[in-house]
């Protein structure tokens, strides 16, 4: 079971939205230094909704051939057409994947059971560990607990990211689900208290700039620490916050460039981060000793 602080990677990209494998090499090697537990590639904090397939998965293979298998490392493969995500899902096993990350088929608002079946059939249809993904602010579809729990039967669905922020959907589903099924919050601002539940890590964007902090914070939550997560979590509540001043990936993108991790580059429809934000962003980072 993958379990800890999971980054949601940015994509780096240079200012005018082309692909920056430099610096992409460079926070991946940074990311494994400071301690994070596993990386996703390719997700929503990735931008995987502008970049094309070739580039999307190019960046995935990147990661893998990279970390080369030091940690696990999960490919970004939803779409709202179950064939698409069948082919992303099997080109991400081919490049040697650890496992999936599979939203929600957003726009086309599929009802519950049209759900179980999207991710049945990638299941089925490729031997790869699959990680559902429910994040209905950005989808317009929600997951009920009681799907993902019918989901969570199946072999090689093996987890669920649960984006709601909702604790006491969190707790129906930790109460029902499978030994060896895996729950992971998808809400830095309430991870800690996931995971003090029995959840089993964060898939986070504070993580892009606080990895050494958040990996201690899974693990103390992890070990059961209920003072020292939440005296931890106090300390990071500001930056969590920040870090959703504006749509993600925007200000987690300004924040890592302020820390002169990556360039400062995005791609439209994303726009860079208001100036009134510039502030708030970087004391928070001061705040949390990044800058």
């Amino acid at each position: 079971m993958i379990q800890g602080s999971m980054v949601a990677l940015v994509t780096p990209m240079t200012a005018s939205g082309e692909l920056d494998w430099d610096s992409l090499h460079k926070l991946v090697e940074w990311h494994l230094e400071k301690g994070t537990n596993a990386i996703v590639a390719m997700g929503t904090t990735g931008e995987s909704a502008t970049l094309a397939v070739r580039e999307h998965m190019a960046v995935v293979k990147s990661v893998v051939d990279q970390v080369a298998s030091r940690i696990p490392v999960i490919a970004g493969t939803g779409a709202n057409s179950t064939w698409e995500a069948i082919e992303l899902t099997q080109e991400a096993k081919n490049i040697g994947a650890d496992a999936c990350l599979s939203v929600t088929p957003y726009y086309n608002k599929p009802t519950q059971e049209g759900l179980y079946q999207h991710h049945l059939h990638i299941a089925e249809a490729v031997a790869l560990p699959q990680i559902l993904y429910n994040v209905p602010g950005r989808t317009g579809v929600d997951m009920l607990p009681e799907t993902a729990l019918r989901l969570a039967k199946i072999d090689n669905i093996v987890g669920l990211k649960e984006a709601t922020g909702d604790l006491s959907r969190a707790q129906t589903i930790i109460d029902g689900m499978p030994e060896g099924f895996a729950l992971y919050s998808g809400d830095d601002e309430t991870a800690a208290e996931l995971m003090l539940l029995g959840g089993h890590g964060d898939i986070s964007v504070t993580a892009n700039v606080a990895p050494q902090q958040l990996s201690k914070l899974c693990k103390l939550a992890l070990a059961g620490d209920v003072e020292g997560t939440r005296a931890l979590q106090d300390e990071l509540k500001p930056l969590h916050q920040a870090m959703f001043v504006e749509a993600n990936p925007i200000p987690v993108k300004w924040a890592v460039a302020e820390m002169g991790l990556i360039q400062h580059g995005l791609r439209l429809p994303m726009t860079h981060l208001a100036d009134q934000y510039h502030e708030p962003v970087r004391q928070a980072l001061r705040n949390a000793g990044l800058l």
